[in-house]
């Protein structure tokens, strides 16, 4: 096995780009080049906007480029609920913006041209046990009420659709799809290049500070100035800006991938219910690349990927032996309720961040909206804007992450128990 992405090995090739050097100015500054910084300078440079983007490394070098690739349209949670945390009409925007992110996502790729293996075989969210399937089926009826292209799937049709017998049963929403990450992200890129946005990297970001009316941001061989800021790390906000990286906790997704041909490349991405996520699908080659949590650091051998193996195996039994050609791991930024946060940090300055692994189709669809805050509207299908709130006591997010993993295993563990018990 190789530890690396499969995606850095198969991606197109990356933009040509140079560090920021001197002094420049701009309206807008953008910290980050993961898909929310990326489509949020498209935007605002299609608006004919002077806007930057500063990224420490490369775009995509984060969880934008490590991500599954799974592109899963929706909000994450009912519009009720959404209505019942954020107001009528605030929660009806952002179900909205939601149930059209993976429209927005595909639309976007096809409009730009991006190569980066576009398919659209529906995503697929699949249970093992009877009460989060019975909550997944709710949740695909709820979609059915909005016209959404959706189905419900039994056993045998969930087994010959992808494959798998593990699982009791689910539901296919056929505007889903996956893209290859890390060429999507170098494709944003480009596109915002084209449009007129500036990209410099690599520029890591080493102080924001007021400067007159505008703020300057410094890096090792430059500063930008500009009068408004959008800090766009999401799981690796370090310290820029003190307090940031207290508001959500990074949290490590593992993956592994197969050799080319153990699986149609034509299979629907798939997710299941698990509080303890599991997700897989195809890559163009026919590799299966299965996915789930990591361990509180980064992989540092083949071994650190046992449970990735074990879930292979449990998946599609007859595959559990096959060798593996690649391991990798990514950060995902999770906030306590799983709800995305948007921070004004002070006055011009403005946080995103929480993707809470559905990052793909909704930082795409929130990069327009994002635009229309920079440029001083005032758009409801965002979060609202808040001031910095960090998680309590948050030195303690690594007891916090494996504690709540093990509880959450616990309960996993428990549906499955009591299923099998009834049977």
């Amino acid at each position: 096995m190789k530890l690396q992405s499969l995606w850095s090995a198969t991606a197109a090739p990356a933009p040509d780009l140079a560090p920021l050097r001197g002094l420049i100015e701009v309206e807008v500054a953008i910290i980050g080049a993961g898909y929310s910084g990326l489509s949020t300078a498209l935007a605002l440079a299609e608006r004919g906007v002077a806007v930057a983007v500063l990224e420490a490394q490369a775009p995509g070098a984060g969880a934008s480029g490590l991500n599954g690739g799974q592109v899963i349209p929706g909000f994450k949670h009912f519009l009720a609920d959404s209505t019942a945390v954020y107001g009528e009409a605030r929660g009806r925007a952002l179900h909205a913006l939601g149930a059209r992110a993976a429209d927005i996502t595909f639309d976007l790729i096809a409009r730009h041209g991006i190569a980066c293996d576009a398919r659209r075989d529906g995503w697929v969210q699949v249970a093992d046990a009877p009460a989060p399937l019975a909550e997944g089926l709710r949740r695909a009826e709820a979609w059915q009420g909005f016209g959404a292209p959706v189905r419900i799937l039994g056993r045998d049709e969930l087994a010959a659709l992808t494959g798998c017998d593990a699982y009791l049963g689910g539901w296919l929403h056929a505007g889903g799809g996956s893209v290859q990450p890390l060429s999507y992200a170098r494709g944003l890129a480009r596109a915002a290049m084209a449009a007129g946005a500036a990209i410099h990297a690599p520029s890591r970001a080493t102080r924001i500070a007021r400067d007159g009316a505008q703020w300057r941001i410094d890096t090792a061989e430059g500063a930008l100035r500009a009068r408004r800021v959008l800090i766009a790390t999401n799981a690796l906000a370090g310290d820029l800006w003190p307090g940031l990286a207290r508001t959500m906790l990074p949290v490590w997704s593992f993956q592994v991938a197969s050799a080319p041909g153990a699986v149609p490349a034509t299979m629907p991405v798939i997710s299941d219910t698990r509080r303890v996520l599991r997700y897989f699908r195809a890559d163009r080659d026919g590799r299966l690349v299965v996915g789930g949590k990591g361990t509180l650091r980064g992989p540092t051998s083949e071994e650190s990927f046992a449970l990735q193996r074990h879930m292979l195996g449990r998946l599609y039994p007859a595959l559990a032996e096959v060798p593996l050609d690649f391991g990798w791991g990514g950060q995902v930024a999770i906030t306590l309720d799983r709800l995305p946060r948007l921070f004004a940090l002070d006055e011009g300055v403005f946080a995103t961040i929480g993707c809470n692994g559905k990052g793909i189709a909704w930082c795409t669809a929130q990069g327009p909206e994002l635009a229309g805050l920079l440029m001083g509207e005032q758009p409801l299908a965002l979060p609202p804007v808040e001031p910095l709130r960090p998680i309590p006591l948050h030195g303690l997010k690594a007891l916090y992450g494996a504690a709540g993993s093990l509880w959450y295993r616990f309960r996993d563990r428990l549906d499955r128990t009591t299923l099998e018990r009834a049977s």
